[in-house]
């Protein structure tokens, strides 16, 4: 099972190296096992070019048996932690950068006190790539807007509002609101969210088309750059909190909205970890900002 975890681990970072790091192995020892592996399989998984490490195309089409093997590997890893009781276990979790910034540092802290042990895994992604991770196995559970996702059961958290981020010095900034018609005019940069953009799809109920200069994956780097003046944008007020970039904020009329919701896996296979920092989540749900 080490060398399926290790040809996973060279795939996502790219280098033998790297992964060797990453896994407490020796280069040499970590090029032997994905040698060994691939005679047994009879099947050449990976090439090096300049540009790093590739998967083969016979590579490309195991791969995704691969990680799901991996993923079955590390679940019977959990469940026999659950047997031993939550003295120990892994909770991975799909998250966008507003949720990783402003939820869960405290309520992981707080769950921490309570079960020490516990270990927390964070991925980083969108409305498209959370969904993805869940269905894998790669998250146990993760944050998303429910409209993104329609057809598949989600829980509802909260509903936060939208805010338009303009620079400082922009004619706009010292209006007590903004409307999207006004919006649509500017040089707008776009946060790229995946499957759904509560932005576009206001614009659109709006009959209106903005004029998307830049799309950007990082709600951070749009305030950097908004603050040096490249464009206007709209932002969930979550991630305008506790802000240092020098932008003017403004209430948007009609408000705008958007929802947070959870996507689980079915709760029979999810760690117990995970079930109970679920739960822990819900009744928290008064603290959240």
């Amino acid at each position: 099972m080490n060398r399926y975890i290790a040809l996973q681990k060279i795939v996502e970072l790219g280098s033998f190296t790297k992964a060797a790091d990453v896994l407490g192995y020796t280069q040499p020892a970590i090029s032997q096992m994905i040698s060994s592996l691939e005679r047994e399989l009879s099947i050449k998984l990976l090439y090096r070019s300049r540009y790093g490490i590739h998967l083969t195309l016979e590579g490309e089409r195991l791969f995704p048996s691969i990680k799901k093997t991996v993923a079955g590997y590390q679940a019977m890893l959990e469940i026999s932690k659950e047997i031993k009781g939550l003295n120990s276990g892994t909770i991975r979790i799909g998250t966008i950068s507003s949720i990783s910034c402003h939820w869960l540092p405290g309520l992981i802290k707080q769950f921490q006190e309570v079960y020490p042990n516990v270990q927390f895994v964070l991925h980083q992604g969108d409305y498209t790539s959370i969904p993805e991770w869940v269905r894998t196995g790669e998250a146990d559970f993760g944050f998303v807007n429910p409209d993104a996702i329609p057809g598949v059961k989600t829980r509802f958290i909260k509903t936060g509002e939208l805010r338009a981020v303009l620079p400082v010095n922009h004619p706009l900034a010292e209006t007590k609101y903004i409307t999207l018609d006004k919006l649509a005019k500017e040089p707008f940069l776009l946060l790229e969210e995946g499957a759904l953009s509560e932005p576009l799809e206001a614009f659109k109920q709006a009959g209106l088309e903005p004029n998307v200069r830049l799309c950007v994956h990082d709600d951070y780097s749009i305030l950097s750059m908004i603050e040096s003046g490249l464009g206007v944008s709209i932002l969930p007020e979550l991630v305008l909190r506790k802000t240092n970039y020098l932008v003017a904020i403004l209430p948007i009329k009609p408000i705008l909205t958007r929802k947070i919701g959870l996507i689980m896996k079915d709760k029979n296979s999810m760690p117990i970890a995970s079930k109970y920092f679920i739960d822990f989540l819900f009744e928290h749900i008064a603290d959240l900002p």
